[in-house]
């Protein structure tokens, strides 16, 4: 009997461990939102981490965050370091390539609670007189650790909703804005 629950425990877990390989190496999470103001005006909001703090889905969730700024004032070479309670954990965000209003690319580094690095991209485009933000993070998740999470937690579930709240704070941040 003993022999066969092992067998039994065997197979589940060589099961388990094909799952888990033949999961994707990669992650992306995108939300759109259209933003009634100039492009130039939103890229600018995007382009300076001093006003991540105005419409970040995150900040809100620990207004004690320890903040820090440095390298250039905005554009590439910013960069925003943050540490905080469980829900924001620490962290660090660094302007990598700008194209005037259309492209604000970061690196953005999670210390804690875990060790992850994805590209984020927040693309411009006019559409009338609106300008249409799509906010992408991209991900590699290429170990069998990081695979085997992606089982239990799905990048997408976990943070679609606070993209989607970011843009809609962002949206309703420019729209007042003269």
């Amino acid at each position: 009997m003993a022999k066969k629950i092992l067998i039994t425990l065997a197979v589940l877990l060589v099961a388990l461990l094909v799952v888990v390989a033949t999961r994707p190496d990669h992650y992306t999470v995108k939300r759109t939102v259209a933003i009634q103001a100039p492009a130039a005006k939103v890229f600018a909001m995007l382009a300076d981490l001093h006003v991540w703090s105005q419409w970040s889905p995150w900040e809100r969730l620990d207004p004690a965050m320890k903040k820090t700024w440095s390298g250039a004032t905005t554009g590439v070479g910013a960069i925003y370091e943050w540490a905080g309670n469980d829900q924001v954990g620490k962290g660090r965000i660094a302007i990598l390539e700008v194209v005037p209003d259309k492209l604000v690319r970061i690196k953005l580094e999670f210390v804690e609670p875990w060790q992850t690095i994805s590209e984020v991209q927040f693309n411009l485009s006019v559409q009338g007189e609106q300008t249409a933000v799509d906010w992408v993070m991209q991900g590699r998740a290429d170990s069998l650790g990081h695979k085997a999470m992606g089982l239990l937690m799905d990048m997408d579930k976990m943070v679609g909703d606070d993209f989607e709240r970011g843009l809609a704070d962002l949206k309703a941040l420019a729209e007042k804005q003269p």
